[in-house]
């Protein structure tokens, strides 16, 4: 399965495509898509759609993921954000493209393991994950990190759809197997463990 991974951003978008194969995930590109500021919204917006969706022709991902916006203290740049968002979208969209998205919080939770991971511990592991070497930006490292978090989503629905029905039969003959008063303890114990 191969990812394209974006995270929007006003002024520089970061990207990355990473394919899995069986159990390893490789980065194959990252970088950050700009446009030059001299641009209105309206240019601006058209060229970074039309960058991405060159990516998106070049790399041809099965999916391509998308950080949701999250709010600025400034209602202007949360604006200037969604228009951005919303522009990359109808990107991919219009090629065909499924795609998924992913609040900031969720990407950082699937990275680190803490939703309030700083930006540098994600680049940290994105690093030590993909084996990244030589230079990568923050909003590139954001891009990769945006195509790991959609992987490991989807690779755990799948782990989590499958193993549903071992974990449920385990559960029932463990509950049979017990006296009655026994079952909530151990259930807890379960649920906390």
């Amino acid at each position: 399965m191969r990812v394209l991974g974006i995270d929007p951003g006003s002024r520089k978008t970061g990207y990355g495509v990473i394919e899995r194969r069986g159990n390893l995930d490789t980065a194959l590109a990252w970088g950050q898509i700009t446009a030059s500021p001299r641009l209105d919204l309206a240019h601006r917006l058209h060229a970074m759609a039309e960058r991405a969706g060159a990516l998106m022709d070049e790399w041809k991902p099965d999916c391509v993921a998308v950080e949701e916006a999250f709010y600025h203290e400034s209602v202007r740049s949360t604006l200037v954000l969604g228009h951005v968002r919303g522009a990359l979208l109808v990107a991919a969209v219009s090629r065909g493209y499924a795609v998924a998205e992913y609040s900031p919080r969720a990407i950082k939770l699937a990275i680190t393991g803490s939703g309030a991971s700083a930006k540098e511990q994600v680049a940290f592991m994105i690093r030590r994950l993909l084996d990244v070497r030589g230079p990568l930006t923050m909003d590139a490292s954001d891009g990769l990190a945006v195509a790991l978090c959609h992987l490991h989503r989807a690779g755990a629905a799948g782990l989590a759809v499958a193993g549903r029905s071992r974990g449920a039969a385990a559960i029932a003959a463990a509950r049979a197997a017990l006296p009655p008063r026994r079952t909530a303890s151990l259930l807890a114990r379960k649920v906390r463990g």
